[in-house]
């Protein structure tokens, strides 16, 4: 393996890692962290072993794992100013430096970046990979807003009640971790929780409202001319809390709409059963990355 850093400035800070195989590359795959993440998730499990990005590249594949603008080793920009087109501005111009076509992984709350990304550099991602991801402003209904002042607000999410501070840095707490990011999954690595939680960083708050699609703040697709006949595989354990099979379905419908060439997994059959939200730290994260990696290479 060979391995470098790599930085840029504009148009907001984007650190990332690069990691190369020894043999020829089949070409790239970006890995993009979901929320209160950093690309870390990538590089190794909680309990220690190799991440995705290890087993992409025992496949051959090249592999940048970027941190999002004002988080991690990307965060020298003031919060406040971090927003959901910033990031994908940012990975765009990472898209636009690499030599030839990329695969595009995306987690979670980057799930609208993906489809965005599509939306914008569509003829630079040859496949994309969204593993739960959020659903686009597209569909996303506006969550009820319960009470709001100056400082912060609080809503009725599909699933959980919120409060947003509306400037500044929001801290997941243990219990997000615990009650949101593992759930009811019977594969996270429990022994491993403390190292787990450790690695979380804070969100800017504005991330998070989007991502809760406060009033109407979700990222949207509007021009969907190159969806048609792109790849796209969904992904979705079976005990995440937030990621109900209806609700994942209902993102793999729209992309079908857009004209997308759809693959939805839901992990409900048994070698796969019972993974939570966090599929690419979870004991059988190896396994998963197997799949994708075939449902890759079958599209190659």
């Amino acid at each position: 393996m060979r391995y470098r850093t790599g930085f840029l400035r504009d148009p907001a800070p984007l650190f990332y890692d690069d990691l190369l195989p020894d043999r020829s590359s089949k070409g790239r795959v970006v890995l993009v962290h979901g929320g209160c993440f950093t690309g870390a998730c990538y590089l190794n499990t909680p309990d220690d072993r190799l991440g995705w990005a290890h087993a992409f590249l025992a496949h051959n594949y090249g592999v940048l794992v970027p941190d999002w603008p004002g988080t991690g080793r990307s965060a020298a920009i003031p919060p406040d100013k971090v927003t959901g087109e910033l990031v994908c501005e940012a990975i765009g111009r990472l898209l636009d430096a690499c030599d030839g076509d990329v695969v595009l992984l995306v987690h979670s709350m980057s799930g609208p970046f993906g489809f965005r990304l599509v939306e914008t550099h569509g003829d630079r991602i040859k496949a994309l990979i969204a593993v739960a991801p959020g659903p686009p402003g597209n569909i996303q209904p506006e969550p009820v807003v319960l009470a709001e002042t100056n400082h912060d607000l609080e809503i009725q999410g599909t699933a959980s009640r919120w409060r947003i501070p509306k400037r500044g840095l929001w801290w997941p707490t243990e219990s997000f971790a615990r009650d949101k990011m593992i759930g009811s999954s019977v594969r996270f690595p429990f022994k491993a929780f403390d190292p787990f939680y450790r690695q979380l960083v804070a969100l800017p708050a504005g991330l998070l409202s989007e991502r809760q699609n406060v009033h109407g703040s979700q990222l949207r697709v509007h021009d969907p001319a190159r969806f048609p006949g792109k790849p796209v595989l969904v992904l979705t354990g079976d005990r995440d809390t937030d990621h109900s099979r209806a609700a994942d379905a209902a993102t793999a419908d729209w992309l079908v709409t857009l004209g997308a060439d759809v693959t939805f997994r839901f992990l409900d059959d048994p070698i796969y059963k019972g993974n939570g939200h966090v599929l690419m730290g979870e004991d059988n994260s190896d396994a998963i990355a197997e799949l994708i990696i075939a449902w890759l290479d079958e599209r190659a």
